[in-house]
């Protein structure tokens, strides 16, 4: 079982993803974007490589206005060394890569100019996939699209377009349920016809649901639309965020919740797309929750989570401390339980100026003409302290602080 996550790392320094407007989208201005953003996806990479995150999916903005008119350069050439080097990287350590075109890429259009449209944002994902060496595994998720009252034109409409796409796009090509229209009995019926592998939704499914079958039923089923050329069947797995609209994803994952999920799984030879805001932090929890025990990977968690916790919730600190000190035991859903219950809490002034304090004890001998600044900040506002300790942090090299969740809010 692989898990991974989507396109977002948080909490790391250098992976985040740049844009512009069209009117500013001069070659370049293009130019300098597009060579930034793949060495934020080298930097992921190099993330998730440390902490074992062998599924990946990238950003439809890696390349700015990648399927716009705009967008006049041959990138895969001009950035041809780059691109190989990142696949090479994905390949030499065993990472899937993947990509999810957006709402907006509708194969099954009644306007032939959003078709139009669609097909050539599909050849913009499936000409990356291409340029960083991606095998066949490596694939371009999809929705079937809108009803259009009428959803059995609607079909036909969709299996007409997907036969008029180039073949290093349908190579790639696999559909999802989704939460509105198509259920995965719906999408199970069109992979079925075309010979499209089908990813199934768990969130998804539970919002439009086709309760015919048990969840393990169906990817079951799902799993049999996978050849071998396509790789593992894939999942993607999210929880109910519960004060929003239903469909909507959760802050995290609840790792108890993950457990259950796994148990229904009528196989552990999958990749599951964890869909989550926290993105790669529920990414690592849930790879620690089924992975054998190791006792070292959730004191590396504890190193990344401390201040942060200690932010929120001296209470929950301590708890953490304690549940750790023994080194025989694994208590990995009981650690992720007090860390989501810590992060649920709200910070208040009291917690913050502690949490900073402590913070400050790692850089104060090393910055000692900064500390009336700091207590200065402190005193104004915690975040401007913050800010300031990461720059010191950097300035000095603190690797364990520039490691620590407790700056994700402040830097870049």
């Amino acid at each position: 079982m692989r898990i991974g996550y989507a396109c977002l790392t948080v909490g790391v320094p250098g992976t985040g993803f740049r844009t512009c407007t069209a009117r500013n989208a001069t070659p370049d201005v293009l130019s300098e974007l597009i060579g930034s953003n793949l060495r934020s996806l080298d930097n992921i990479l190099d993330y998730n490589i440390k902490n074992g995150i062998d599924l990946f999916r990238i950003s439809s903005d890696i390349i700015p206005f990648g399927s716009h008119p705009v967008n006049t350069l041959r990138w895969w050439d001009d950035f041809g060394e780059e691109l190989r080097s990142i696949g090479n990287k994905a390949i030499y350590n065993g990472i899937r890569l993947s990509m999810h075109p957006g709402q907006y890429t509708v194969l099954n259009s009644p306007d032939e100019d959003v078709v139009k449209r669609a097909g050539e944002d599909l050849m913009y994902h499936s000409r990356f996939l291409d340029a960083v060496g991606a095998g066949p595994e490596c694939k371009i998720v999809l929705h079937i699209g809108g009803v259009y009252g009428d959803k059995k034109e609607a079909i036909e409409r969709f299996v007409r377009n997907h036969r008029r796409l180039n073949n290093s796009i349908r190579r790639r090509l696999v559909i999802e349920n989704d939460d509105r229209h198509y259920t995965i009995s719906d999408v199970l019926s069109v992979g079925g016809r075309e010979g499209i592998p089908v990813v199934f939704d768990n969130l998804h499914h539970r919002v439009n649901c086709d309760d015919s079958r048990t969840e393990g039923e169906w990817i079951a089923s799902c799993g049999r639309t996978w050849s071998v050329d396509d790789g593992p069947q894939k999942l993607h797995y999210s929880q109910q965020d519960p004060g929003k609209r239903p469909g909507s994803h959760s802050a995290t994952l609840n790792a108890d919740e993950f457990v259950r999920f796994c148990d229904i799984l009528p196989n552990r030879n999958v990749d599951i797309m964890a869909e989550v805001k926290d993105k790669n932090l529920s990414a690592v929890k849930c790879i620690n929750v089924v992975s054998p025990p190791d006792i070292q990977k959730l004191e590396r968690e504890r190193a990344r989570y401390k201040y942060l916790v200690l932010e929120h919730s001296p209470k929950g600190y301590h708890g953490i401390r304690e549940l750790l000190k023994d080194k025989s035991a694994y208590p990995v859903l009981e650690f992720y339980r007090l860390i989501d219950d810590a992060l649920a809490t709200p910070v208040t002034q009291g917690n913050a100026m502690n949490a900073a304090q402590h913070v400050w004890g790692h850089l104060k001998n090393a910055c000692p003409g900064s500390e009336a600044e700091i207590r200065r900040r402190m005193a104004d506002s915690v975040l401007s302290a913050k800010r300031l300790m990461w720059k010191l942090a950097e300035k000095v090299q603190e690797r364990y602080l520039l490691n620590s969740l407790y700056f994700a809010d402040v830097y870049s």
